[in-house]
């Protein structure tokens, strides 16, 4: 029978539940919708975490799929056998299913549009089917209810997704070291020679000082695993057993070893190269080699590839030959990550975006400019209009001011034109003397 942590790593979910499976007779059992309480899981490191695992949480409270799902085996459930279960699941389990769909719809259309907007603003060209490839893990062409094959999507999305997981950190990791080598190269550029040969000399100690360290045992193998029983257990490593070892460590006692608690058996080795507190020592490097180990257990162990090791799997592994004599393991700077070629390629790259980002500065400069060069003329402009509106208010002014009088005389008021006409009008008056 399978616990539910079963199904979550069925799907390449390192998460886990805490109750056991039971047997539910679903003709009498209807679980209210006030318990629809999803519980909280580890996080899978996929974009679409938080949706699969409340999709998956709600459908193990419904009895009937929770039933099918402890029938089915794992690879039926790859095919999408187990997602026709969905139509006879329970109507307010489908309701909220239909809700975490919009929900994840909406989510996925905002981050979109702000990846859209933040690429126009920058320039860049937008990838329409890297954006698409957001929505793979479910249907968008009908965004409100949660359909059968919204679950078949899901399902394969997340096992071929977190499939390619460990590939895609191996790649950022290698991405990492190059990153790292063709700075330490163009700090070196900006040195003079005896800065220089200083500053090599440096890194020639930090290599040596960081591979002096002592034996590191094989991952998995007895001598691994006795050191753990010894110094993180405190128990005798001549009462090795490899039984009440794997009981020990199956931390959440399904019955399985998953990646986390295997990662966690390493934790010892990894602290005989790593040290946070001296400068030779990477912790992205360690965490490389904590998953490396990892890789090289399930590898050898996990004989089913269900991304578990069960007790069985784990006890005919310490039967092997290679359980008792292994050959020596070989840590990260005995195997180099990346090549002299795939490191020119690499600057060459970065050379290619430093230029394109130039380019890029230089056009964005271009435009600054213009556009300075718009807003003076819209300033002169703005000046001129405001001058003209000046002088057009004085104007107005000086018109609506009323007109100077004309001086009036005693008797008669003179106008324009008649100066003879009055003056000989005077003269015909009579003198009084």
């Amino acid at each position: 029978m399978w616990g539910p942590s079963h199904f979550f790593l069925i799907l390449c979910l390192w998460a886990c539940l805490d109750a056991l499976p039971v047997a539910v007779n679903k003709t009498k059992v209807s679980p209210p919708v006030e318990e629809l309480e999803p519980p909280k899981s580890a996080d899978t490191g996929l974009h679409y975490d938080r949706y699969l695992r409340e999709v998956i949480d709600f459908l193990e409270k419904d009895p009937h799929f929770r039933e099918k799902l402890h029938n089915t085996d794992m690879e039926d459930i790859k095919q999408g056998k187990l997602a026709k279960e969905l139509d006879f699941v329970s109507h307010h389990v489908r309701t909220k299913l239909d809700e975490l769909k919009r929900q994840e719809v909406n989510r996925l259309r905002t981050l979109i549009k702000l990846k859209q907007d933040a690429n126009g603003e920058k320039g860049m060209t937008v990838d329409h089917q890297a954006l698409l490839k957001q929505f793979e893990h479910l249907n968008n062409m009908n965004p409100h209810t949660f359909e059968v094959e919204d679950l078949d999507r899901l399902i394969k999305s997340a096992t071929n997704d977190l499939d390619n997981f460990d590939k895609e950190r191996h790649e950022d990791f290698k991405k990492y070291e190059m990153a790292k080598e063709h700075d330490r190269k163009e700090h070196l550029k900006t040195l003079d020679e005896d800065a220089r040969k200083k500053e090599e000399e440096h890194f020639e100690e930090l290599k040596k000082k960081h591979a002096d360290h002592a034996k590191i045992n094989h991952p998995g193998s007895q001598d691994q695993l006795k050191e753990v029983w010894e110094e993180a257990d405190g128990l005798d490593p001549n009462d090795f057993d490899p039984k009440t070892f794997f009981k020990l460590h199956d931390t959440n006692g399904d019955g399985y070893f998953d990646e986390q608690e295997l990662e966690a058996l390493f934790t010892k080795e990894l602290e005989k190269v790593y040290d946070p507190t001296h400068e030779e020592d990477d912790m992205m490097e360690m965490e490389e080699e904590r998953l490396r180990m990892r890789e090289h257990v399930m590898n050898e162990v996990d004989t089913n590839k269900d991304r578990l090791v069960s007790l069985d799997e784990f006890i005919t592994a310490t039967n092997r030959k290679e359980f008792l004599e292994p050959d020596g393991w070989e840590t990260l700077e005995q195997n180099p990550i990346y090549t002299e070629e795939e490191l020119r390629e690499f600057e060459e790259h970065l050379a290619r975006e430093e230029q394109d980002l130039n380019l890029k500065t230089n056009d964005l400069m271009k435009q600054r400019e213009e556009l300075e060069r718009q807003q003076e003329q819209l300033n002169a402009q703005k000046m001129e209009l405001q001058r003209a509106v000046e002088h057009m208010e004085r104007s107005k002014t000086q018109k609506t001011e009323p007109p100077v009088q004309s001086k009036v005389f005693s008797a008669v008021e003179i106008l324009p034109g008649d100066s003879q006409r009055s003056q000989g009008h005077q003269q015909g008056l009579p003198t009084h003397s």
